[in-house]
């Protein structure tokens, strides 16, 4: 279970101090598939970042699964089965995609356990597994490969920044695919994405509307998705990809 006890961030802007997160609460509980929506600017990436350990609270306690980790960098957390995937991936010149996942796994990962992972996201592993992680991959084909680290490390609490973005209508697709098997079938593990997109939205077991840095409304995608559709929550643009006309 994650909970977030009265957080609060604070950065400087233009020589200001602008208060992005303000004194949230928040519990997410286990096994559960929560998106985090709300308006451009309201603080979702930035309460990502905290939770994966990247940038730390002006204030606040955050505990998983009981334990402090308010003070805890982004290495103690993955170690703890914290896992992060970013908005736009980083590329690796030098590295291959074999490479990448056995350093996501923290072990010696086999060829066969790695073209596994590949597979569960839609890729030909014999094509990808020895390929360089650098511009000749596409965005989505870095979001699938991104995902399978993800899926390697064997994380118990998974997050995701908008990994819609950048991509096509095609690999759009396959990421809802993608998702709809983590929910349906990896009953051990907690995902949260940020994402104003219908179809992500309408997987969801749980959703979090977050706006000026606090959480405005929360509950079954039963209970928010229509007030959301019908324009109650503002949730910034939610864009036509992959929905279908």
């Amino acid at each position: 279970m994650l909970e977030l006890k009265n957080i609060s961030f604070s950065a400087d802007s233009d020589g200001k101090n602008a208060e992005i997160i303000r004194d949230l609460t928040l519990t997410v509980g286990d096994s559960r598939f929560v998106v985090i929506t709300g308006p451009n600017g309201g603080g979702k990436s930035t309460l990502a970042k905290m939770i994966a350990g990247i940038i730390t609270p002006t204030s606040g306690q955050m505990l998983l699964d009981g334990e402090d980790i308010t003070s805890k960098s982004i290495t103690e957390r993955a170690r703890m089965g914290v896992g992060f995937a970013f908005q736009q991936p980083v590329r690796f010149k030098g590295l291959t995609v074999h490479d990448l996942m056995r350093i996501a796994a923290g072990k010696d990962l086999t060829s066969a356990d790695a073209c596994e992972y590949l597979s569960e996201v839609g890729l030909c592993a014999k094509d990808y597994i020895d390929r360089e992680v650098n511009a000749s991959l596409s965005g989505g084909e870095l979001k699938r490969i991104e995902i399978a680290t993800v899926l390697a490390r064997d994380v118990k609490l998974a997050l995701f920044d908008e990994p819609e973005a950048g991509i096509d209508l095609w690999s759009f697709n396959n990421l809802i695919r993608i998702f709809e098997k983590m929910r349906n079938t990896d009953k051990n593990r907690t995902i949260i994405v940020i994402s104003h997109q219908e179809r992500i939205l309408n997987i969801a077991d749980e959703i979090i509307v977050l706006a000026d840095g606090q959480v405005t409304k929360q509950g079954t995608k039963d209970e928010i998705l229509p007030e959301i559709i019908g324009g109650k929550f503002a949730v910034g643009t939610c864009c036509k990809l992959g929905k279908e006309e």
